[in-house]
């Protein structure tokens, strides 16, 4: 076994992988990049060095400088995570150069599924069902085109070195191939190096179920299914394992074409082979295909991990280290079931838009495990995914496993940030999904009811009051309390755009009556050192100066309203475009003098890995461009203005 390894990586999956090796006794090495010096993986690991500048250009994937830095302090083996050099086969044949262990699979395994076509093609001639399509390597616009006419709307585009949702489009008519095709190639250029593309027939009722492989270059074992079809633009979002509705057969049928996939390439270590299925008609094992092989651990390896008893991290540091694999097929079984769901720090009403700020309060509840890299205190920044935690739980059946997700995600408490929880609450909630009827769909057919959050009851509101007037912690004189009558005190807050003037009525340090803008009243007493409010225990919050968030409905966010701050900015104008985050002008199309009406697309802000297009508002005309494609933004930087609604059309 190593003494020490080097971890290519930040955040969530640098401290997962430091608290396998640390299990095993194997010291671990940290690399940060000047956004990341104060970063909890740094914090864990034995010892961290600086890389460079935040930009992962600049530092996370500066492969030389990773591998020197492993020679330098003795590490004999590199982990790359996933994400970054993960998937990089020059990376892994430069490591293995140098004298040191990649611990993952070959680079030759990595180049055989790096390309989309390529890997379909040799999954065919394994005997793995693909999805029918066009794989090939003329790349003209007609072509591909033509292509799609003969495999059949609706199709999907798909870069060829695509992962993660980037640079596929779906596109359900002749009408709209070009448009998509443009857009596609785009955004790989972007994020892969490579605008290659490859069309696919879309199924129509598809989901999305995985096989986890494990090999030692000769032979390789599979560690079940996970069931990925809740995505929202191909993105993940809640995680299963087993998947409803998994028969035996069709079970067994996908675990041996898996496999077959792995032996077919020599592949080492973890990896996951990616299915869509068409459940039309059910699950049928004669309704699946081969959509991709991850030549990496992936994120959503804990619910294989809780149902298995596995933890694939010692897998990978055991057979990188020359062991063989430490369980063969017939000694692995299924024990219960799992959910994982990703937390991120976005604007979900926003269009899920990615947030930053700082972790002004974070504390997860203890009946889940929760993979993460930040701390309360920490920032969330621009230059990386913004994920806060994945949140894991395990139960003996499905509707358990369930339950303990609703549970777990009401009790999670982040403060600071704007985050999706509500939405996943309410995907926890959704019938459909309780039933386990699911698909790659099932998001995007009731995103407004999911997006829906719960709006404050009186009880929150109240809370705040007596939190930002300092009433909550006060024991005496200072309530304001004076025997002949109660006295009023009142208090303006502010809950995303609505207002309230809330007065406050004190009947003692124990005892205040909070009443709302229309009329409703709030009690609440403290008794024993703990508060109530109309009878129902108090919630749990957190303060910051002018602000505080009560963590009930997956946490209300409440702001005390500071008059003379909202006088000064009472005159804004709503005619600008600004920047909805920090980021890179990829293009913009508005010139001035152009007239645009609403929905026109103005604009694409590149950040967090992602395009983001800037759409007009409202019909008008274009009065000034303040940016030039490639400018650095940051966030609320004024873009594009709009004439004035009020001013004299041009001649």
């Amino acid at each position: 076994m190593f003494d020490k390894i080097l971890i290519a990586n930040r955040g969530e999956i640098a401290c997962r992988v430091i608290e396998s090796a640390r299990a095993m006794g194997v010291r671990t090495v940290a690399v940060f990049s000047e956004a990341d010096a104060g970063a909890r993986h740094v914090a864990m690991a034995d010892e961290a060095f600086p890389i460079g500048p935040p930009p992962p250009g600049e530092s996370y994937l500066k492969g030389d400088l990773l591998i020197d830095l492993a020679r330098r302090t003795g590490a004999q083996a590199i982990h790359p995570g996933y994400g970054f050099l993960s998937e990089n086969p020059d990376f892994v044949a430069a490591v293995e150069a140098a004298g040191l262990t990649f611990i993952g699979p070959s680079a030759g395994a990595i180049r055989a599924m790096g390309l989309k076509d390529a890997a379909k093609k040799l999954m065919e001639e394994a005997g793995v069902p693909v999805v029918p399509g066009y794989h090939g390597a003329d790349q003209d616009d007609a072509t591909l085109a033509a292509n799609a006419g003969e495999i059949g709307y609706p199709v999907l585009i798909k870069a060829v070195a695509g992962g993660g949702g980037k640079g596929m489009r779906l596109v359900e008519a002749a009408g709209d191939f070009a448009d998509a095709l443009a857009s596609a190639r785009s955004e790989a250029a972007t994020a892969f190096g490579n605008s290659d593309v490859l069309v696919e027939k879309f199924i129509t009722k598809p989901r999305h179920i995985e096989v986890q492989v494990f090999g030692d270059g000769a032979r390789a074992v599979h560690l079940f299914e996970r069931d990925c079809s809740l995505q929202r633009r191909h993105q993940k979002v809640i995680e299963e394992a087993p998947a409803p509705g998994m028969t035996e057969e069709m079970r067994a049928a996908m675990g041996q074409a898996a496999v077959r996939a792995a032996e077919a390439i020599g592949y080492s270590g973890a990896g996951t082979v990616e299915f869509i299925v068409d459940a039309s008609e059910g699950l049928r094992p004669d309704r699946f295909w081969f959509m991709e092989m991850n030549t990496r651990l992936q994120v959503e390896h804990p619910v294989t991990e809780a149902i298995t008893g596995v933890d694939l991290v010692e897998w990978q540091l055991r057979v990188a280290a020359g062991e063989a694999l430490p369980m063969g097929q017939e000694e692995l079984s299924i024990s219960g079931h799992a959910f994982e769901a990703r937390l991120y720090a976005e604007d979900v009403p926003k269009g899920f838009l990615p947030a930053t700020g700082t972790l002004e309060h974070l504390a997860f509840p203890g009946n889940a495990r929760a993979d993460t890299g930040v701390r309360s205190g920490d920032v969330i920044s621009p230059f990386y995914d913004p994920m806060i935690a994945k949140l894991i739980v395990h139960g003996p059946t499905r509707a358990i496993a369930l339950a303990r997700l609703r549970q777990a995600l009401e009790q999670c408490e982040v403060a600071g940030t704007v985050t999706n929880l509500s939405f996943l609450g309410a995907l926890a909630r959704h019938e459909g999904f309780s039933a386990g009827d699911v698909d790659t769909g099932l998001i995007g057919r009731d995103i407004d009811a999911l997006m829906a959050a719960p709006e404050p009851e009186p009880a929150h509101w109240a809370q705040a009051a007596l939190v930002v007037t300092g009433l909550w912690e006060a024991r005496g004189e200072e309530t304001g309390f004076a025997l002949w009558q109660p006295l009023a005190r009142a208090v303006l807050l502010r809950y995303r755009d609505e207002e309230q003037r809330l007065v406050i009525r004190a009947h003692g340090p124990h005892r205040h009556v909070v009443t709302l803008e229309d009329g409703t009243e709030v009690e609440a007493r403290r008794q024993a050192g703990q508060w109530t409010l109309d009878g129902r225990p108090a919630a749990p919050f957190a303060v910051v100066p002018g602000a505080v968030t009560v963590f009930d409905a997956y946490g209300q966010r409440f702001g005390r309203v500071d008059l003379l701050e909202r006088a000064a900015g009472a005159d804004g104008d709503g005619n600008v475009i600004e920047a909805p985050m920090p980021g890179m002008v990829r293009s913009v199309s508005a010139v001035a003098g152009q007239k645009v009406v609403t929905g026109d697309r103005l604009a694409v802000l590149e950040a967090m890995k992602m395009e983001h297009a800037l759409v007009a508002a409202r019909d008008g005309v274009i009065e000034e461009v303040l940016v030039s494609e490639g400018t650095q933004v940051e966030a609320g930087a004024a873009l594009i203005r709009l004439a004035a609604e009020d001013a004299a059309p041009a001649d």
